[in-house]
């Protein structure tokens, strides 16, 4: 049956161009006396597409993907299982456009129980053609992020110019959506403004959705006979025997949907900057060179689709360029303190964005901080032990040694001596003899300056 609707529709749109709509009409009539041949033991399809968890840039692909592949492929409907804490506004509109322009039925189902259609989940849930929620299951709290004041569960009265154009432009959208669905609009505007919920049961009520269903085999045959309208007309769902199959993500979409998760795309900036600097000092190892550049091009490709500020992006890498520069320049600690600054702040405001599952962990963030400040404090340990301890090269390294003269000092003052095992013209102004243990006070060029040992020839006698 699938198959002959999508080739009546393939025919239809060609006809119709060449101006032939006559035999549009008679080639509907006659695929539809070949249905029943064609179509006897074929059950319709529904199309289940799966939204867990945020809603990325990643989450709109795979689903404006699967409701061009139900269009094409003429599925009779569309189940759209949630559960959301909300995402972002640029990715749910581009769902939202695809649902209303959609000829196939969509059926957004808040599930299971225990699930949530929070923030854009209500947005979506309003735009859709039937709206269904699972027993113990709430919708609601559509405040645009910014307004609810951080942490705030409650939003903030908007106090600026923009923080109203957001608000009313949040409001005219989710009121548009109500008109268009026939659904509560006071509400919409109400879980807006004042963040406000619902459970499935208040939900069902208020005219907000239209079932609530324990299960898809239920929400189905709820749906049976129901009429909605789609952007092909009025549409009546026949989901009695309709077979459901999952839209599963290809291999673009999957590997999309991990490098755009906030923290690992952090992750592989870290590895991709890293990777460059230990190929910067030790040319030729080749691997760190070649990891640092994928992860980097990777982690810039995510940051280009999500919502980066890129002021905290420059300050992370100005961090990492402080961190470098302190091995080249004695700075004491300083340019290694001021690039843990700059690090930890442009972690923390990476993501331009307070929407929930679009964060860099805070966790991650504060490890890899406490992780470089320990490695900066035992560099400066190590500094200033090393500087501590006694010259080990050099002129200055010959000062105070012990050393053994090697044979009677002349009548001017000067013999020979020897230190570390090397042999030293050396001047005393004091009388030595061969065999004498002598101590080093000065040097002059290549000739010493020695004086004897008392305190080393009375232990040795």
């Amino acid at each position: 049956m699938r198959f002959v609707i999508a080739l009546y529709l393939r025919l239809h749109e060609t006809l119709a161009w060449l101006g032939r709509r006559n035999y549009s009409r008679m080639a509907l009539v006659a695929l539809a006396a070949a249905a029943p041949v064609l179509g006897a033991n074929a059950a319709g399809n529904a199309l289940l597409i799966k939204i867990n968890g945020a809603i990325s840039p990643a989450t709109a692909d795979y689903v404006v993907a699967g409701l061009d592949a139900a269009n094409s492929q003429a599925d009779q409907l569309v189940i759209l299982e949630m559960d959301t804490p909300g995402g972002l506004d640029s990715a749910m509109r581009d769902i939202i456009k695809a649902m209303l322009a959609s000829r196939v039925p969509i059926i957004t189902y808040v599930a299971p129980s225990g699930a949530r259609a929070a923030s854009a989940g209500t947005y979506i849930l309003y735009a859709s053609n039937v709206a269904a929620m699972a027993p113990a299951t709430n919708l609601g709290a559509a405040t645009p992020v910014q307004l609810m004041g951080g942490s705030s569960p409650t939003p903030a009265e908007p106090k600026t110019a923009e923080e109203r154009k957001v608000l009313n432009d949040a409001v005219a959208y989710i009121s548009g959506l109500a008109q268009e669905r026939s659904r509560n609009q006071d509400w919409a505007v109400q879980a807006v403004r004042n963040a406000a919920s619902l459970t499935a049961e208040q939900a069902l009520q208020q005219h907000v959705i239209d079932v609530i269903a324990d299960g898809l085999p239920e929400l189905l045959t709820k749906l049976n006979g129901r009429v909605v309208t789609t952007a092909a007309g009025q549409v009546t769902l026949h989901t009695a025997d309709i077979q459901v199959s999952d839209y599963q993500r290809d291999f673009r979409l999957k590997f999309l949907a991990v490098i755009t998760d906030p923290t690992l795309a952090y992750i592989l900036l870290l590895i991709g900057i890293y990777g460059l600097v230990l190929e910067g000092y030790n040319p030729g190892g080749v691997l760190p060179g070649v990891v640092g550049a994928i992860a980097l091009l990777l982690a810039l490709y995510a940051f280009h689709i999500l919502p980066v500020n890129f002021a905290g992006l420059a300050l992370i890498i100005l961090g990492i360029i402080l961190f470098v520069t302190e091995t080249f320049v004695p700075a004491y600690g300083t340019l290694s303190i001021g690039g843990l600054a700059a690090f930890v702040f442009g972690s923390i405001i990476l993501m331009n964005t307070n929407v929930p599952g679009f964060e860099v962990s805070r966790g991650l963030i504060g490890g890899i901080s406490i992780s470089a400040a320990l490695i900066i404090l035992g560099t400066l340990w190590l500094a200033a032990h090393a500087h501590r301890r006694p010259v080990a090269s050099g002129a200055e390294e010959l000062l105070d040694v012990h050393g053994q003269a090697l044979h009677d000092f002349s009548a001017n003052g000067e013999g020979s001596v020897r230190v570390h095992s090397e042999i030293w013209t050396a001047y005393s102004n004091s009388p030595i003899h061969a065999g004498d243990r002598i101590r080093v006070t000065g040097r002059n060029g290549l000739k010493l300056v020695v004086q004897p040992d008392l305190d080393k020839q009375r232990e040795e006698n």
